[in-house]
């Protein structure tokens, strides 16, 4: 299917049996209790599965972002929240340090996040700094051998419970984006704490905090990638995370589709099932439509990423189009469930609420808009 090969295929197979027979029966009650599932994350460590796109040499699965794609897509279809938490740490951790990082720095990290006895997460946005990720106000100033890092860091997927946390903070104020530079920052380091998980209408068992960076000190050895280059780091990575979300958006719509045809075919009413009806027929059809153009428009943006194509306009394109997908289809689900499917007994209602954050983190739609017409512009003017 999709032209996957054997591996991919059997990569595939694998997650969906692993998350239908241990993410998908306690799904709800993550959502409910909203507690992160550490156990669920260490079992997936013990099979290698949190170091997707981690080398072979450091334990990890040497694979790259068509077979990460495919297991984000698999876990979201049974818990959305769970595939924040492990997107999170191999796309915007495990990443950047095996592209970016020096030899110790993957000796030291990769191993331990690969097998899941590490957790990672991601530090860009602020308070002041969303869209607009080249106005950071965190500081980061060179003392000695260490930089001195103060600021606070908000919306931090992961951030209360990982043990390293890439930070981005300004080593040169004056040239905003140009002087942006990344830190590995452990949990633990004096002065750097997390506020409690915040409150969110969805993806509960995600933990979403906020970091707090008090002159905390940090040795140069931790500075991922050269000084200045932050900005680019972040980017590159901000791209991939892009096709990730598309394939987490697919996987929620994949899963309100299920749900609305297995009820839509078991629900009677006026003596036949309410499959029958063309209403709630093309309801159906047009999830499966945009289902399959989100897949295809997210697999053709991860083998572009593993060819080393140009993938901006692809990644944007996959997550706004995926991102909208899956509203367009949990809502749909919802009306055709009707009563029930406002009721917490049925699944739909949390896809719904989990689908909503796709159209906003990692850049929301309106951005992504803009990065795609960007890119059109370009090619009038080549």
């Amino acid at each position: 299917m999709y032209f996957l090969s054997e591996a991919e295929r059997m990569l595939q197979t694998a997650v969906r049996d692993f998350a239908r027979q241990e993410i998908a029966p306690i799904a709800a009650r993550i959502d409910h209790t909203d507690e992160f599932p550490g156990e669920l994350i260490r079992k997936m460590g013990e099979l290698g599965w949190m170091g997707v796109l981690v080398p072979r040499e450091y334990g990890g699965g040497d694979g790259g972002a068509m077979a990460f794609v495919l297991f984000v897509e698999e876990i979201a279809r049974a818990s959305a929240s769970v595939s924040v938490t492990v997107s999170a740490h191999s796309g915007l951790t495990c990443w950047p340090i095996k592209t970016f990082g020096t030899e110790a720095q993957k000796q030291r990290y990769l191993p331990a996040l690969a097998q899941g006895r590490m957790l990672g997460a991601y530090s860009l946005t602020e308070p002041n700094a969303g869209s607009d990720a080249a106005g950071i106000e965190s500081k980061a100033v060179r003392d000695g051998d260490d930089y001195v890092l103060n600021g606070r860091k908000l919306f931090v997927s992961n951030g209360s419970v990982a043990d390293v946390v890439i930070v981005f903070a300004s080593t040169d104020r004056a040239a905003r984006a140009r002087g942006i530079s990344a830190f590995l920052v452990e949990r633990g380091a004096t002065g750097f704490t997390a506020g409690r998980p915040l409150r969110k209408l969805g993806m509960h068992g995600s933990p979403t905090a906020e970091l707090v960076l008090e002159d905390v000190r940090v040795p140069v050895t931790n500075r991922l990638g050269e000084e200045g280059q932050g900005f680019r780091i972040a980017m590159q990575v901000l791209e991939l995370a892009r096709i990730l979300v598309g394939a987490q958006s697919t996987g929620i719509a994949q899963a309100a589709l299920d749900a609305a045809l297995g009820y839509a075919v078991q629900r009677e009413q006026f003596g036949k099932p309410i499959a029958e009806f063309q209403a709630v027929a093309w309801m159906l059809a047009d999830m499966q439509v945009g289902i399959h153009a989100s897949r295809l428009m997210t697999y053709e943006a991860a083998r572009l990423y593993d060819a080393g194509s140009p993938t901006t306009m692809a990644a944007s394109s996959a997550k706004l189009f995926g991102s909208e997908t899956a509203m367009m289809a949990t809502g749909r689900a919802i009306q055709i469930h009707g009563g029930y499917g406002y009721i917490e007994d049925f699944p739909v209602e949390r896809l719904m609420r989990d689908a909503k954050i796709t159209e906003i983190y990692d850049g929301t739609s309106e951005i992504q808009r803009l990065v795609i017409a960007r890119e059109l512009l370009k090619t009038v003017r080549d």
